[in-house]
């Protein structure tokens, strides 16, 4: 068997996103955020995650989707600092539906062919094969009946941060 990744498989707009399980601290149930005055749109404010200040980001907002009303049972991803330059940082989602094991064969690397500002945050496209155990493969089967597809765009998390890091100092 070939080389293995774990990924965190998540939905953001309807569609099937995943991220490095190791830049993943925890993941926390949405809970009241408070706003940060004159923030960029994708700065949602800021949280007290047990005694720390975390900043929360809209990742859909980031992304460049168009703003939707808040979804119940959305999730925040924590980031471990070493994602953020050492800043606490966690993002928005609207669900975590599971850690993923993915074969190295299954991934479809990103090539030049697509310039968007967006490809060039994407590592990759994860196609969701039959080689994956029975219980993730009944877990994701809705979710892959849904879109019909069972493709999961793998973000490329340290670029989208570095990136807005970048902005937001200069």
């Amino acid at each position: 068997m070939g080389a293995t990744l774990d990924v965190v498989h998540f939905e953001l707009g309807g569609e099937e996103y995943a991220l490095d399980i190791q830049l993943a601290r925890e993941i926390v149930e949405m809970m009241p955020i408070t706003p940060i005055p004159k923030s960029p749109p994708y700065l949602a404010g800021i949280i007290n995650l047990r005694g720390e200040i975390t900043t929360i980001l809209d990742l859909g907002t980031l992304l460049g989707f168009p703003k939707k009303e808040k979804l119940n049972g959305q999730k925040i991803i924590v980031l471990v600092p070493e994602t953020a330059h050492g800043a606490n940082v966690g993002v928005i989602v609207d669900d975590v539906k599971s850690v993923v094991q993915v074969a190295e064969g299954d991934v479809e690397r990103m090539g030049g062919a697509l310039s968007s500002e967006l490809s060039s945050y994407v590592k990759g496209i994860i196609k969701m094969t039959n080689r994956e155990n029975e219980r993730e493969a009944h877990q994701r089967k809705s979710a892959v009946q849904e879109n019909g597809c069972g493709l999961i765009v793998w973000l490329d998390m340290l670029k989208l941060m570095g990136n807005i890091l970048q902005t937001s100092t200069s």
